[in-house]
């Protein structure tokens, strides 16, 4: 190990690109009726920590309730990030 740096430190978080000339609201909870806590610039990547059900969305990459938390209280649709799939593709958030 190296000396100063923690497992965990090491560890590379993936990055998934939102849809193009996309401006993305970022919600405070998974669907449509929380508020929107910032937005995210067209060309953004966004980590995804965990993913959950809520609101049906229609997006670029179909249709799904399916959330992605990005950051503490931040979530956004599924269906506006290239995932490479139509399912879950991080554990539910708990």
């Amino acid at each position: 190990m190296v000396l100063g740096v923690s497992p965990t430190a090491t560890a590379a978080t993936r990055y998934y690109p939102v849809a193009p000339d996309v401006r993305l609201n970022v919600r405070s909870g998974p669907g449509t009726s929380y508020t929107i806590v910032r937005v995210l610039p067209e060309g953004s990547r966004v980590p995804i920590f965990c993913q959950t059900p809520g609101t049906t969305v229609t997006g670029p990459y179909g249709t799904s309730n399916i959330w992605d938390n990005i950051a503490n209280g931040e979530f956004v649709a599924d269906a506006y990030v290239n995932t490479g799939s139509d399912g879950y593709i991080a554990s539910r958030c708990g």
